[in-house]
């Protein structure tokens, strides 16, 4: 059974009268990687992390933010990827290390947009500019960076280059720092910062490891 669960008529089907899952039963869209739909968690407003539950598909408080760190963008993740073994792969040749894995998570994402969005729990088209190479532990953590499709401002920006230096400094800024702890050292870094062509290549290694994983529905029940 194919991994796209939304493409069949079935799935169809139950999409039309039943929540489809941000993760599983939303399509990253016919013309990904350079146009892709996006679930956005959390906005730049919210005080409170949230996530969605991998086994409802409903978002839920992940944890409330204990100092000013705020989402200096929309954030969440695509549908339908999975950060594997191609992906940790990728990183390993990246930085020369070995044991990178993949975290286990789809991509996040983050959508630059001049509109004021007040709630997540919502799909935003947005076209990748480029991204993070992030490091959590081992574990690969990409940041995939794209602007809102049609967006006044940032509509026209091809290459995470051509963004003002202030905006990739504050999204790098949140990423290294949103889960600090006072008295907690945590090991994460951000190796290097990459353009659009490198993010297409990790979202199409994302929706591989996507495929690879949930080849079949059951695997898909599996885990939700």
């Amino acid at each position: 059974m194919s991994s796209n669960i939304l493409m069949d008529p079935i799935g169809r089907m139950m999409g039309l009268r039943y929540k489809s899952h941000p993760w599983h039963g939303i399509d990253i869209g016919d013309k990904a990687p350079d146009l892709v739909t996006a679930f956005i968690e959390v906005v730049p407003t919210d005080t409170v992390k949230y996530e969605v539950d991998k086994r409802s598909g409903y978002l839920t408080i992940d944890r409330p933010q204990k100092y000013s760190n705020v989402v200096p963008a929309l954030y969440g993740f695509l549908p339908q990827t999975y950060c594997g073994d191609l992906i940790g792969k990728h990183c390993a040749e990246k930085v020369g290390k070995d044991k990178i894995k993949g975290d286990g998570d789809p991509i996040d994402i983050c959508v630059l947009t001049e509109k004021n969005i007040f709630h997540g729990n919502i799909l935003a088209r947005a076209i990748p500019i480029g991204g993070f190479r992030m490091i959590d532990k081992d574990d690969a953590d990409d940041k995939i960076i794209a602007v809102l499709q049609g967006d006044a401002t940032y509509g026209n920006f091809k290459d995470i280059s051509e963004l003002p230096t202030l905006i990739v400094d504050r999204l790098r800024h949140y990423f290294l720092t949103y889960k600090d702890m006072p008295g907690e050292s945590r090991n994460a870094e951000i190796t290097h910062i990459y353009g659009y062509q490198e993010a297409r290549e990790i979202i199409i290694h994302a929706m591989n490891d996507y495929k690879n994983k949930f080849d079949r529905l059951n695997d898909i029940i599996d885990v939700v």
